[in-house]
């Protein structure tokens, strides 16, 4: 996939990409998910990461040809509103930022979430306050449910765009 200039891919979860969930624990990163989060928090994240399992698929966004680590991006099982759907995240670093990395993988994380043919949505929750995810759910054609409060992480709430992208017949 071309992001600009950049050709990427998503390469499923693996142990090596420890250092990349180190990388993504930034402060400004983490701005709009609560802040950065302490390394035994970091250690939990990676090891559900590695165990999703079928509930989910998460990925590190790799630049070609060198495969350079410089996001990550997934969905995974959740109930909203008594729905079983998809909810998707992702993160780019900072200096690939703004290059259209983001949406690309995020696209190619739907067509794996739409290939298997287990829900007929995936949601995204960017904060309100966050222009560049909701750009990126606009670009990918999302539908804009509503603003909503949502619990991230466990114990904090916050005002979020609930942005829902039809699955199936993709």
């Amino acid at each position: 996939m071309e992001a600009s200039n950049h050709i990427i891919q998503i390469k499923l979860w693996e142990d090596n990409d420890l250092d990349l969930l180190f990388l993504i624990n930034d402060p400004e990163m983490m701005q709009h998910l609560g802040g950065p989060e302490s390394k035994e928090q970091i250690l939990k994240r990676h090891k559900r990461y590695l165990e999703l399992g079928n509930r989910g698929r998460m990925f590190s966004i790799k630049l070609l040809p060198e495969l350079e680590p410089v996001g990550s991006v997934g969905y995974w099982q959740t109930t909203w509103n008594n729905e079983s759907v998809y909810e998707t995240g992702w993160s780019v670093l900072p200096s690939y930022q703004g290059k259209g990395i983001a949406t690309k993988a995020v696209k190619l994380a739907i067509e794996k979430a739409s290939s298997e043919n287990k829900y007929k949505y995936i949601h995204a929750f960017p904060s309100i306050d966050n222009p560049a995810s909701n750009a990126i759910c606009r670009k990918l054609d999302f539908q804009f449910i509503s603003e909503c409060e949502f619990e991230y992480p466990p114990g904090s709430f916050m005002r979020c765009n609930n942005w829902r992208y039809n699955l199936i017949g993709q």
